[in-house]
């Protein structure tokens, strides 16, 4: 069994460990000592790293999970590739599009397989829509409406996410990233980027909500909602076409049953034909990721939410910053005059 070296034991570096298979947990590292012991304590033969760069070059380490605060994904996720280990970092593996090209470029050179931790791609939901899109059970996509948000919770304001510096950003990266991901995923490339990122309710230097317009060479358009003033969780993505619609709504837990609807329009238009899948119980998507992973390691090919795809997504969130940025400026040159 491959050996896997954890770098982060917070609540998605728990998940991830719970989700591994075929491998076993050698070593975890924590900027916490105390939150590591308690995740090696439940691990027989897993040791604790005082540092994260002597966890990540051991011997008996194959694979390096990387579940830090964004500003350290891609320092320790480029010094594993250094060392020859694969490599599964955590969304949106960089603060900026500029901070992840080392990292591609590296893991290219060092002929490892590193993976982004894009698990919604990996929903059963999500896993079925690709199949009846891919069969053209909706005919020629035409656009992508989705929504994703959650309403915070006490202090939320004082969390590293709300730290530019750390988060690099915030909604926008936290949750829109993974509408961006998906809608790529079924889209393909945008090329035109507008939108408005900005904050409305909590006292905090990073955007609480995004929202986006994206449209391909081909006309096809996303429109994204990204939000933590959502208040009640909620997650949809809708996928359009010519002869139907595919929504997942809801990614079980607080966000709501999983399901997946398929709607077929009929000769006759009207109320079209409805087939309903649901998915209730444990979120496997993170289990699914990781055994996909470990394929692509095994055949050596390129996993689904690549570095490729990250890059391409944080391109995005690059540019509506900029466009942002930009109008704030011009709203503040107005109120000047």
């Amino acid at each position: 069994m491959i050996g896997v070296a954890v770098i982060g034991c917070g609540l998605i570096g728990n998940k991830r460990v719970r989700a591994l298979t075929d491998s076993r947990l050698v070593v975890v590292a924590d900027v916490e000592r105390s939150r590591a012991e308690r995740l090696a304590s439940e691990h027989a033969g897993c040791a604790v790293s005082a540092k994260w760069d002597e966890a990540v070059c051991r011997a008996d380490v194959g694979v390096v999970i990387v579940a830090t605060t964004n500003d350290s994904l891609t320092p320790v996720a480029l010094e594993a590739v250094k060392h020859g280990k694969h490599v599964l970092v955590e969304k949106p593996a960089a603060r900026n599009q500029q901070e992840l090209r080392p990292l591609l470029e590296a893991a290219r050179q060092a002929g490892v397989v590193v993976k982004v931790g894009f698990n919604h791609r990996f929903h059963p939901s999500f896993q079925r829509a690709r199949r009846l899109f891919d069969e053209g059970a909706i005919g020629p996509p035409l656009y992508v409406r989705a929504r994703y948000g959650h309403g915070g919770r006490l202090g939320y304001e004082r969390e590293w996410r709300a730290q530019p510096t750390v988060a690099g950003g915030g909604e926008l990266l936290d949750q829109g990233v993974h509408l961006i991901d998906l809608a790529r995923w079924f889209l393909g490339e945008f090329s035109r980027v507008e939108g408005h990122a900005a904050t409305f309710f909590w006292k905090m230097p990073v955007e609480d909500n995004a929202f986006l317009f994206l449209s391909t060479e081909q006309g096809q358009v996303a429109w994204l909602h990204a939000s933590c003033t959502e208040w009640k969780n909620l997650f949809s993505f809708e996928i359009f076409g010519r002869d139907g619609k595919l929504q997942v709504d809801g990614i079980g837990g607080s966000y709501g049953l999983e399901r997946l609807t398929l709607y077929r329009m009929l000769p006759e238009m009207g109320p079209p034909e409805t087939t309903i899948w649901e998915y209730p119980g444990e979120d496997m998507s993170w289990r699914d990721e990781y055994r996909h992973f470990l394929a692509c390691i095994r055949e050596g090919s390129s996993p689904s939410g690549s570095l490729d795809d990250a890059v391409a997504a944080l391109g995005i969130v690059d540019r509506l910053y900029a466009v942002s940025t930009a109008d704030a400026r011009s709203t503040s040159n107005r109120a000047g005059r």
